[in-house]
């Protein structure tokens, strides 16, 4: 264990040093320090497609995009877009403090963010749930206070909203969980981490793992949500490459999804390009050092194989691709590793069905993201100027995952409030079309005209036109 710790610290420490000199030869040390890890200077602005008597103080085309604060909404007009500007104040700024704090670095952003532990207060009750192949997949319900070892269970008869928080990929459980969680118990909501198998101490009961986007165990686990919770409202929040399998989910499932609203924090949308770079290469050694360690007590059953891997794609691959390619050649197949490669991808990129998405989804980003790379390259802007239910906030500075502020995390009080004021905007237009349709409905049944009577009927004698066979053909 102690030749892993020092791994991790090696690792932390040769990303400091290729931070510095990489800005060292690009221009001022206090510039690069400011700007951090994947910051150009000559980016230029990202225009939104916000109508100009909708927008906000930061999101004018010709308001400058290099301040740390600037924050843009980037949306298809719509009725919505125009509530969300108008009730969400931290949509506007974001006060990361001075420009000389280390809040103004991306890579300390990100670092703290997800390897800094505090003092929580936040405990966890867990329930193990088995899926129909016989895996476990886990539910951490988070309780405050000194009651968690009472093992106090929040009852069916609770309107209390539920968050659904679902981690990173690799499962870490970072400071950012933590102080969400946090964020989301002090304003009445019910918060739950949702553990794939394997994952945080989750017994692996079958040899098989949780694809990248494979949407069926977290389908499985909504059902049980609302089977305890069934009065409450379901909201659900990604962290980094969790929001593949949220993502995965709102559009496998549609208008079906259960859920009132969605955000993602740091969110990795373009998820195979992602595992073929090698740009953001420190944070992918600790996250395949991470990956590694947490499988290690399943090495007999998932194989030596997997330690060797030098990659996140290699290992992947691995976990995922290397039975389907032992199969084809037990079969006979012809079909290169690439294919495997390329085929699970078609069944788990986030955004394959993303237009079925039927539910307000708030992705935060940040321009100086040092894991996902260039907005440019690894954000579809195009699409969140298309869907009008896909919303993108884009910061910046924030790093990946941080949001820090000297009051505490930006990106937590953007998505809370984006559930507050998504609720209310629904729960308003569900209101006016009930309005509407009993009025209809009144001024049908009050006002209908008779149809006309037929050519046959005009022709005959009034006395033959008796009351109950007008009757019969108007209620016909």
């Amino acid at each position: 264990m102690v030749q892993w710790f020092v791994a991790v610290c090696v690792l932390i420490l040769v990303a400091c040093l290729w931070t510095t000199l990489r800005y060292l030869r690009s221009g001022s040390l206090p510039t690069a320090l400011l700007r951090g890890l994947r910051w150009d200077r000559s980016r230029r602005p990202t225009r939104d497609c916000w109508p100009n008597r909708c927008r906000s103080a930061h999101s004018s085309d010709d308001a400058p995009a290099e301040g740390a604060d600037a924050v843009r909404l980037i949306c298809k007009p719509s009725a919505l877009a125009s509530h969300l500007v108008k009730n969400c104040p931290t949509f506007s700024h974001f006060p990361f403090g001075s420009k000389w704090s280390w809040r103004a670095n991306p890579f300390l952003q990100t670092v703290f963010g997800a390897c800094w532990i505090s003092d929580s207060t936040v405990h966890f009750v867990r329930d193990h749930l088995q899926m129909s192949d016989g895996g476990l997949v886990a539910l951490d319900w988070a309780v405050a206070g000194s009651a968690w070892h009472k093992r106090r269970r929040t009852t069916s008869n609770s309107t209390n909203p539920v968050l659904l928080i679902i981690p990173n990929s690799f499962g870490k459980i970072t400071g950012n969980v933590l102080k969400l969680c946090e964020e989301g118990l002090h304003h009445g909501y019910l918060p739950v981490l949702f553990n794939r198998r394997g994952q945080n101490g989750t017994p692996l009961a079958t040899a098989r793992l949780q694809q990248f986007g494979d949407p069926a165990d977290l389908r499985e686990a909504v059902c049980y949500i609302r089977y305890r919770q069934p009065a409450s409202r379901l909201y659900a929040v990604s962290e980094s490459t969790g929001s593949g399998l949220l993502l995965s989910y709102l559009g496998e499932c549609g208008s079906s999804s259960y859920l009132t609203a969605a955000g993602c924090i740091s969110p990795i949308l373009r998820c195979q390009a992602w595992y073929d770079s090698t740009t953001h290469w420190p944070y992918s050694a600790a996250l395949l050092l991470y990956q590694k360690i947490s499988l290690s007590r399943y090495r007999t059953a998932l194989g030596e194989a997997l330690f060797s891997c030098s990659s996140l794609r290699s290992l992947e691959e691995a976990l995922f691709c290397r039975a389907a390619e032992g199969r084809a050649s037990l079969e006979g197949g012809g079909a290169e590793g690439g294919a495997f490669w390329e085929q699970y991808w078609e069944r788990n990129e986030a955004l394959r069905d993303v237009d079925e998405v039927a539910v307000p989804v708030l992705s935060v980003c940040s321009r100086d993201d040092p894991v996902r790379g260039d907005p440019m390259g690894t954000l579809p802007l195009e699409l969140f100027r298309s869907n009008p239910h896909l919303f993108l906030l884009l910061t910046g500075g924030g790093g990946h995952c941080g949001f820090a502020t000297p009051t505490g995390s930006w990106s937590h009080c953007a998505l809370l409030q984006f559930f507050q004021s998504a609720t209310d905007f629904c729960s308003s237009q569900e209101r006016v079309r009930r309005v509407s349709r009993a009025v209809r409905h009144h001024s049908g049944s009050t006002c209908r005209k008779p149809p006309p009577c037929p050519p046959a009927a005009r022709a005959c004698p009034p006395a033959t036109l008796t009351f109950s066979s007008w009757q019969r053909s108007y209620t016909r």
